[in-house]
């Protein structure tokens, strides 16, 4: 039998059968990194940028939480789930914007796709409204930073 979760006993992909677990309150919290050249960071007032397209970061937090929702329709095996909660958050600080994305569910599953999808949706909308001004822009370090409700809970060390 394999050890991976979406992989069956004759080493064929599949989804995970969470039929017979039982609905718990899961979290999760994803981060994810934009790295803004000086010339970007200068158009920053009031932890916004505006552009021709509008304003950036309230378009990112929109377009992560559509994403966060449709989960399911981009990842193979995700489990299409309702989420109770989804809440983006952008900071900016010195050259960087740090992006959280974290998602609520009451399920037989957790959500930490949902939040790693949402974040980094986010990103590649900051990426994409401000590619206009420099292509001189870095996506890093995304990363699950915790997770609980289920079987194991995750909490970043840093």
């Amino acid at each position: 039998m394999s050890k991976l979760s979406h992989v069956d006993n004759k080493n064929r992909p599949t989804m995970v059968d969470v039929s017979g677990k039982a609905d718990a309150d899961r979290e999760a919290h994803a981060r994810a990194i934009v790295q803004l050249p000086a010339a970007v960071m200068a158009q920053v007032t009031d932890n916004e940028i505006s552009t021709k397209k509008g304003p950036v970061f309230a378009t990112a937090i929109i377009a992560g939480v559509m994403a966060a929702k449709k989960t399911h329709e981009l990842i193979p095996f995700c489990h299409s789930i309702g989420l109770d909660s989804c809440e983006i958050s952008m900071e900016v600080d010195a050259d960087r914007v740090i992006i959280d994305c974290r998602c609520k569910v009451r399920h037989k599953t957790g959500v930490e796709m949902e939040a790693l999808t949402g974040a980094s949706i986010a990103a590649l909308t900051v990426y994409d409204m401000l590619k206009a001004l420099s292509h001189d822009i870095v996506i890093s370090e995304t990363r699950l930073m915790a997770k609980s409700g289920g079987k194991r809970n995750f909490q970043r060390a840093d």
